[in-house]
């Protein structure tokens, strides 16, 4: 693993950045001894017997004018070995005087080497953040975490057993290049990890991040108000560190139930839909606020949905100007209390006593009864969301 971390890309960059502020040419090879990268690139891929010297003895050998004549592809000058957490993975040899250049030997060494353990550090973290993607996605599709990822999430201490609900946060990205956004969201992601490291964080797509967080409160039990008002401080801590338009959903928490995560994932999937085009103007949406239009979604374009809205579309086929249909969203929005209605509409209280007996008669529903009020609600709810 460790001898992989030197690649040509990154042997090219330590001899770049070292013939900088070094005057002569350096050459990195592999732990093979093959030139990878040269400050002369007729020399990469050539094999160095010095640099072999070097691998096999792990020590530093210098090259003289008089021992270039028994190795091949080799010239006087310094070669030392380079090591990560005390693994030879290489070596660095620099071209010239070993006279002059052995003083600098040690200082080139430690620069590569730093080098080298920055990115053996950054891939780290690259995997680790790959790893946690890979969980959080096979969690929210209702699949069990293969053995690898089992075993991966006890290395880099995830704990699954953190009863956790699924957020959605919703990015406007449209007007961004594809790597200015992607570059948007991981700054997003990083900080959404840094803001809570018991958070599991995975870009499903580029307008898209899936967050999973802890459920329980402080005192151990779920509180969707508390999450909500969580909720609504992460939207403007978010907004003190990029300029993106986000909206957040909040799914269920479902309790000991083996796909709590995947219920949890499509509530909040349904709560930012229906609360997208009820409130476009609101950046936070919860799920226990849709309730009824989430649990209705399933019902699209089925029977169910046309026998439930078949009255209520009698009633707008009949009601050209939509008196009725506004004065039956007013009533229920006020809990079918009759004086609260009739002075939102500004009308007598006659006159919606008529108007509900119209609607009665269109529909042939008798609206003094609790379950034809309730099939209309339910039909208003579902062509509403």
């Amino acid at each position: 693993m460790l001898n992989n971390l030197l690649d040509p890309q990154l042997a090219q960059q330590i001899v770049n950045r070292t013939m900088q502020i070094i005057d002569c040419n350096i050459n990195v090879m592999d732990n093979k001894g093959y030139i990878i990268g040269s400050g002369d690139p007729k020399r990469i891929g050539e094999l160095h017997e010095g640099a072999l010297l070097v691998l096999s003895q792990k020590r530093i050998v210098t090259i003289t004018e008089d021992s270039v004549k028994t190795l091949f592809g080799a010239k006087p000058g310094v070669n030392l070995p380079l090591t990560i957490n005390n693994h030879l993975v290489g070596v660095i040899g620099l071209t010239g005087d070993p006279k002059q250049l052995f003083q600098f030997g040690e200082l080139v060494k430690m620069s590569a080497e730093m080098m080298m353990e920055q990115a053996s550090l950054i891939n780290e973290m690259t995997k680790n953040k790959r790893l946690h993607e890979d969980i959080v996605l096979h969690l929210i599709q209702n699949e069990q975490l293969p053995n690898h990822l089992k075993e991966w999430s006890t290395r880099i201490g995830v704990d699954l057993s953190i009863p956790r609900f699924v957020a959605i946060i919703d990015i406007e990205t449209g007007q961004l290049g594809i790597e200015t956004a992607m570059d948007q969201l991981n700054q997003l992601h990083n900080y959404l990890l840094k803001l809570d490291s018991s958070n599991l964080v995975a870009i499903k797509s580029l307008s898209c991040l899936v967050l999973l967080m802890p459920a329980l409160n402080t005192f151990g039990y779920w509180d969707a108000i508390y999450q909500k008002q969580k909720m609504y401080s992460l939207v403007d801590k978010i907004k003190k560190i990029n300029n993106l338009n986000i909206k957040i959903s909040l799914g269920n928490f479902f309790t000991n139930d083996i796909n709590n995560i995947t219920k949890s994932y499509q509530t909040a999937l349904a709560a930012l839909a229906i609360g997208k085009e009820r409130a476009p103007n609101t950046c936070c949406y919860v799920y226990q606020d849709y309730l009824l239009p989430t649990l209705l979604n399933t019902l699209e374009a089925s029977w169910q949905t046309f026998e439930l809205t078949r009255q209520l579309n009698k009633l707008k086929s009949a009601d050209t100007s939509e008196v009725l249909i506004d004065t039956l969203k007013i009533w229920f929005k006020n809990n079918l209390q009759a004086t609260d209605t009739a002075n939102e509409l500004a009308i007598h209280r006659n006159t919606l006593e008529y108007r509900l007996k119209k609607i009665s008669e269109i529909t042939q529903l008798d609206m003094k009864l609790f379950e034809n009020q309730l099939l209309l609600y339910l039909a208003l709810t579902i062509q509403e969301k």
